[in-house]
């Protein structure tokens, strides 16, 4: 599972996942994506289940960037223990995803393969997103100027 190798903080405030997101917000690396149109916590494990989702469907082949990282722990007291003494210890690690944050990438692949295998992707993950190109940004940046 994905987690980060060292930390400043070993625990957390939960935050708030208000606005949309500033960074990562447009397709880099691929040809597809998938664009979160919601907020959410996504844990290490459902990306990674979303990541062999995509693989197996199209068979290795292609190219799959995943663009978010799981970098904030979440903790949890044991069951049955008595509130006070304190926060609980980390148990898994989450990537925090506000809308507009492209996902997962894909390249290398028809628009058909891809769009069904990010679908398959979509359905592990615990928001709504949709399907996004390239070309759709490439047409906004084209207007801006």
């Amino acid at each position: 599972m994905l987690m980060p190798k060292r930390v400043k903080r070993r625990r957390v405030f939960r935050g708030r996942m208000k606005g949309k997101a500033q960074r990562g917000n447009f397709v880099a690396y691929g040809d597809f994506g998938l664009m979160a149109t919601e907020p959410a916590w996504i844990t290490s494990e459902q990306i990674e289940a979303a990541r062999i989702a995509m693989t197996r469907y199209v068979k290795r082949q292609g190219q799959v960037w995943t663009k978010i990282f799981p970098d904030k722990p979440v903790t949890a007291k044991p069951a049955e223990t008595r509130m006070g003494s304190g926060k609980g210890s980390p148990e898994y690690w989450v990537a925090v995803v506000k809308p507009g944050r492209v996902l997962f990438e894909m390249g290398g692949v028809p628009e058909e393969a891809a769009r069904e295998a990010l679908r398959l992707a979509m359905h592990k993950l615990p928001l709504k997103c949709k399907f996004v190109k390239k070309s759709d940004f490439d047409a906004q940046e084209g207007d801006a100027e």
